[in-house]
């Protein structure tokens, strides 16, 4: 009998250590089926290896003097990134409120009770009023057997890093935006420029044919043709400016600023003088913040999901109150007007409109949801690691095709000029070779542009920008 009672008493102490071990809350690992190989990347065009240039600063990539002022006054005003720190203070407030959980709430509740007896009542012949004179406190705290505030203030600071993550994504994306700007209206510079040099020539050209016209070597159809291509370089140069002005107005809107005037140096300066390598594929896991907060994003569903598990468990309260209650405000302070009284207690939900099970299929699909979300931003990670090294490829061998392109209309338009000139080559050959030779020096420009936007893509692909 005595051995039968020592095995109850051994059972019955060690049941909620069982309990806990079967039904606590789970600990965060990152899903196996969630991995980075290298053949995301899907190219072999740049190096591999352990430095990545997503780990060199933008002030390195980036020298251009003008371009590194911009982009300092960008991460000082623009609206974004203010926000985006306002959300981290937010999430900062949670997390502190997450690392309260394991401390008993406390109240002080000072009170003054006045009642009017009814003279037909009860005790209405012993009193006709009733003052009660009251100073309490009340102390609660709930174990945390299942984990349930381990699991919340794992959330809270799941979420604090997701906000600090995006303030860098926000960051990241702002240094982005500034180069990307800066350099596009270098680059309409550059087209202006040639734009107002053709302007010139095609005027000159055009007294030139008139002379051409009144000596019998060419008709009046040569002279508009060319009068045409007169206007048509001085339209372009008015979408030109304007496109510059609205530029300047888009960087002024990202730089926190009022539209100005966005001062800057020349196309032909811009030198990349650092090594275009990605680092190992695994890197986009601890460089980009987008992947970051993704997947803090996950760990905060996940978290939460503990928290709706532990609600199915009973809950075990301590309650403690305590103070002074006096019908005589002289005698509030005496001894004899303490109280106090303390009681445990154990809650075990049974029915509520099934909302315990609701929260907890919710949550489910929300750290499934968060799981995607997670996967999703591997996958545009890669992706976006693998345009750029494909923009930037397609971009050098580009500017060296545009080059010769460039070099054999140039050539075309001055051996159909002096073709002309001898009466051997028809006016509307010359014209289509001026037209041929603006047109790819245009585009020789742009694709330069295109180089510098695919380095700016490269290194915000593989997480650099906010460092």
């Amino acid at each position: 009998m005595r051995l039968s009672k020592y095995i109850k008493i051994g059972f019955t102490a060690f049941l909620p250590i069982i309990l806990v071990s079967c039904f606590s809350a789970k600990t965060y690992e990152r899903p196996e089926d969630v991995v980075l190989e290298s053949q995301y990347f899907r190219t072999d065009s740049l190096q591999r290896d352990s430095v990545s240039l997503a780990t060199i600063s933008w002030k390195e990539l980036f020298t251009d003097p003008y371009l590194q002022g911009y982009i300092e006054e960008g991460l000082q005003n623009n609206i974004d990134i203010r926000k985006a720190i306002q959300r981290i203070l937010t999430s900062e407030a949670y997390l502190k409120q997450g690392k309260a959980g394991y401390f008993p709430t406390l109240n002080l509740n000072p009170k003054y009770t006045h009642t009017e007896i009814s003279g037909n009542s009860q005790f209405g012949g012993l009193f006709s009023r009733l003052d009660q004179y009251e100073v309490s406190g009340g102390l609660s705290w709930e174990a945390d057997i299942w984990g349930k505030i381990r699991s919340n203030k794992r959330a809270f600071e799941a979420s604090y890093l997701q906000s600090v993550a995006a303030h860098k994504a926000v960051k990241s994306t702002l240094v982005g935006n500034i180069a990307s700007l800066y350099y596009q209206l270098l680059s309409l510079d550059e087209q202006i420029q040639i734009t107002k040099l053709t302007i010139e020539t095609r005027s000159s050209g055009l007294e030139t044919t008139k002379a051409l016209k009144e000596s019998g070597n060419v008709t009046e159809v040569a002279v508009k043709q060319t009068e045409a291509q007169l206007y048509t370089a001085q339209a372009l140069l008015i979408d030109l400016e304007n496109s510059v002005k609205l530029l300047e107005n888009s960087m002024s809107l990202i730089l926190g600023d009022e539209p100005k005037e966005i001062v800057r140096s020349t196309l032909e300066e811009q030198k990349i003088n650092t090594p275009l390598s990605i680092g190992v594929p695994a890197q986009l896991l601890a460089n980009r913040p987008d992947v970051i907060s993704a997947e803090y994003g996950l760990v905060n569903a996940f978290e939460l999901t503990n928290v709706a598990r532990s609600n199915f468990y009973p809950s075990i309260t301590l309650t403690a109150n305590g103070g002074l209650q006096s019908l005589d405000f002289n005698k509030l302070f005496d001894t004899n007007s303490l109280f106090a009284s303390i009681v445990g207690g154990l809650t075990q939900p049974l029915f509520n409109g099934r909302r315990i099970r609701t929260q907890y299929e919710v949550s489910q699909a929300q750290q499934e949801q968060s799981m995607l979300d997670f996967k999703y931003a591997l996958l545009n990670a890669s992706k976006e690691v693998s345009d750029a090294l494909y923009s930037y490829q397609a971009a050098m061998e580009k500017i060296e095709v545009k080059k010769k392109e460039y070099e054999a209309y140039t050539m075309a338009r001055e051996y159909s000029q002096e073709l002309l000139d001898n009466g051997l080559a028809n006016y509307l050959e010359v014209l289509n070779a001026r037209q041929n030779a603006l047109n790819t020096n245009l585009d020789l420009i742009s694709t330069k542009n295109n180089k510098l936007q695919a380095v700016v893509n490269l290194y915000l692909a593989l997480g650099g920008g906010w460092n």
